[in-house]
């Protein structure tokens, strides 16, 4: 098994332009002027064109302003200051400040097609400060 991650913007070059400069990604493969594979994460992400006011699931059409999903993208890296402002002057909208906690430091940020994104740095032992003891 293999996980794909998809992403859904209305401008497919700015798209690219975000995620290379915010996250180091390279892209791969281009398919035919609606989709770009990025690579560089343990997982590609694939950038697909999807107009705003398109039908994205059921009848819920896409917009792209700010928005809410429980699904996300955490982002794990070796210092979450610097990537911070790395995504930040690549066009990210940082949402409040940096987080720490015992497993590691959060910071929550929106790029710029609305999605949100967290980026992670471990400390410690990371999640494992706060997981469960086996069964």
């Amino acid at each position: 098994m293999s996980l794909l991650v998809n992403i859904d913007v209305p401008d497919l070059e700015a798209g690219v332009a975000f995620y290379t400069a915010a996250f180091g990604l390279a892209v791969g493969r281009r398919f035919g002027g609606e989709v770009v594979e990025l690579t560089g994460w343990p997982a590609p992400l694939y950038l697909l064109r999807k107009a705003a006011g398109t039908v994205g699931a059921g009848d819920s059409r896409r917009f792209y302003a700010r928005h809410w999903t429980p699904v996300h993208l955490d982002v794990v890296v070796d210092d979450v200051a610097a990537a911070l402002a790395r995504a930040v002057a690549a066009g990210a909208v940082a949402e409040g400040e940096i987080r720490t906690a015992v497993w590691g430091r959060l910071a929550q940020l929106a790029d710029p097609f609305g999605h949100g994104l967290c980026l992670i740095q471990f400390l410690n032992r990371g999640y494992d400060e706060i997981a469960d003891p086996p069964a």
